[in-house]
């Protein structure tokens, strides 16, 4: 009993202290970063563009960074959900016939899940080569969609997969189909973990860099259309830390605390909305 005893206390500590580095970790990112970006954060910061001299200390903004990165992340999130949804639903054994193909297709997302975001950007490159396009707001989409597609597309597949199959053989019982009993039972009882799904791929599409060098490019100018070049915060803050300039590489940290505040108000949005349709989910 006394060995039970010292073995659950150690694995309550191990738990405290994986919880207290995981809180630590994430207060020493931000105080790192509001530390040495609140001084240069300012009004001109999120409402001007750069001008001539900007990257030399002199006066403008990152808005088309931020509005950049907005484009990009939004753009490729909706794309990567109109890709995944269908992805999940054939997953699913009702409509899923072949056990072993949805096994290798499981198994493919989990391996583009890993390939690094350089790759995917390389490979975007060389497409937009074939066809003699340039870097755009488009072809950074296109990137970025690959790199969210199958991380929105596992982490909806666990979630659906933990939906009680007591829930859907009630719902046939009752004379649903299977596509009535996908959306109406199956979608809302996992909708708050597909909200998560959502964000996860939001997070690492609004903070990626390497995908959207080649694809997206870099410009001064707000974004105008799908065909030219935009800006992101992620490449902001790298070409900005690039320079021997302490005032611009003040405004680097300023733009990553930017940045978190992005992250940080669409999470508390997608909680609020995981919550309110909380009250469909049986526990």
């Amino acid at each position: 009993m006394d060995l039970r005893r010292a073995e659950e206390a150690l694995f309550r500590l191990l738990m405290a202290a994986s919880a207290l580095l995981v809180a630590g970790s994430l207060a020493g990112i931000l105080l790192v970063v509001l530390i040495r970006g609140i001084p240069a954060l300012n009004l001109a910061m999120v409402t001007q563009i750069p001008h001539g001299g900007y990257y030399l200390g002199k006066e403008g903004g990152v808005l088309n960074a931020i509005a950049g990165s907005a484009c990009l992340a939004f753009g490729a999130t909706a794309s990567a959900l109109v890709l995944s949804l269908p992805i999940v639903l054939y997953l699913q054994k009702d409509y899923s016939s072949h056990s072993w193909f949805a096994g290798v297709t499981r198994l493919s997302l989990d391996v583009l899940w890993g390939i690094p975001s350089i790759v995917y950007g390389a490979f975007g490159f060389v497409i937009m080569l074939y066809f003699g396009l340039r870097a755009s707001l488009l072809g950074g989409i296109i990137a970025l969609t690959l790199v969210e597609m199958p991380i929105m597309a596992r982490a909806m597949d666990e979630v659906v997969r933990l939906v009680p199959a007591e829930l859907k053989d009630a719902s046939y019982t009752l004379g649903a189909t299977r596509l009535e009993t996908t959306a109406k039972v199956v979608w809302r009882q996992a909708l708050p973990g597909l909200l998560t799904a959502v964000l996860l791929a939001f997070g690492r599409g609004i903070g990626d860099a390497a995908s959207v060098l080649f694809t997206a490019g870099y410009t001064d100018r707000l974004p105008s259309s799908l065909t030219e070049p935009v800006a992101s915060l992620p490449l902001a803050v790298f070409f900005q830390l690039a320079t021997p300039f302490p005032e611009v590489q003040q405004r680097a940290y300023a733009s990553g605390a930017i940045l978190l505040g992005m992250v940080l108000i669409v999470s508390l949005a997608s909680r609020l909305l995981a919550r309110k349709f909380e009250r469909f989910v049986i526990r």
